[in-house]
């Protein structure tokens, strides 16, 4: 337990914090998750819908600052990469 006032209204404040980040980070997870399971299945059309939801989602997160930007910036390249990738694949067979 903490034993100073200002730690233990730090302890309070992280409390609350992570107590609203949690549902967001979740949030953005099943988005993330959704879409990269729509392009592993190839299924084109409703991918491109879910990766445009999780990058929104992504976007959202960082401007709230949930998570970092850099974290948000490097996740939607990678979302990109492969849905490019699985198209691209598609495309030349």
């Amino acid at each position: 337990m903490t034993v100073s006032t200002s730690s233990q209204k730090t302890a309070r404040v992280a409390e609350r914090k992570r107590t609203y980040n949690k549902p967001v980070r979740s949030s953005v997870k099943t988005k993330v998750k959704t879409a990269e399971n729509l392009i592993a299945s190839k299924e084109l059309e409703q991918a491109e819908q879910a990766v445009s939801k999780a990058v929104s989602a992504l976007d959202r997160a960082a401007q709230k600052k949930v998570i970092h930007r850099n974290s948000a910036g490097r996740q939607k390249s990678r979302l990109m990469a492969k849905l490019h990738s699985t198209k691209t694949t598609q495309a030349s067979k």
